[in-house]
């Protein structure tokens, strides 16, 4: 069977009002905090398409490894994720996209692979998959299927929806219960994002998805 190509997407156009300056080049690590959530997409996709904000000139790799990186801008400033995903989706080139926050730094390339392999195997059951944490659905990261996930954006932010839950409400979903995953990823280090300058430290107990 041939393998289905997949896009990596990276939203970057948030304010990081909460964390009081330019997270996403704040350094986890030794390595830039965007830099990190582009290399995890990057090991599963054959390009990967970072959302900035309108106003963002920042300079962005041109490959990580041998994957190229490009980027697309918000139509407007802080209109809200969804929006920035349509931007990303409709540049993308591939038919399955997995989709992630510029501020979270350990994700897991096992599990981001889970979510593709689980969403192909769906077929046309499943239009998304996402990651199930203590009975709560979250909504980054996750696979989408492109074609069908552009639609429904659409049609949502016509009737004024901002919110990516909004789209899990509106999309069939494959959800992957926590023991699907967890044995990829046991301190659900997939889920880390950073709000505040204190979320850098790696040793902060922190399994939260990235809000809305």
């Amino acid at each position: 069977m041939t393998p289905i190509g997949v896009s990596g997407i990276v939203l970057a156009g948030g304010a990081s009002s909460r964390f009081g300056g330019d997270k996403l080049a704040s350094q986890f690590e030794g390595r830039p905090l965007l830099d990190r959530s582009i290399d995890a997409l990057a090991a599963l996709s054959s390009e990967v398409v970072v959302v900035l904000a309108p106003e963002d000139d920042r300079a962005l790799p041109a490959k990580s490894g041998s994957v190229p990186v490009r980027s697309v801008h918000d139509p407007e400033p802080h209109v809200g994720p969804l929006v920035g995903l349509l931007a990303g989706l409709e540049s993308a080139r591939e038919p399955i996209v997995v989709v992630a926050a510029g501020d979270m730094p350990t994700m897991s390339v096992p599990v981001l692979r889970a979510l593709v392999a689980a969403l192909v195997a769906a077929e046309a059951s499943a239009d998304a998959a996402v990651l199930v944490l203590r009975g709560v659905d979250q909504p980054l990261p996750a696979a989408f299927r492109n074609g069908a996930t552009t639609q429904s954006i659409r049609r949502l932010i016509g009737d004024g929806e901002r919110s990516l839950m909004s789209l899990l409400r509106a999309l069939p979903v494959r959800r992957l219960a926590e023991g699907e995953w967890r044995g990829l990823d046991p301190e659900a280090a997939t889920l880390r994002d950073v709000d505040r300058p204190s979320d850098l430290y790696p040793s902060r107990d922190r399994t939260n998805a990235p809000a809305e």
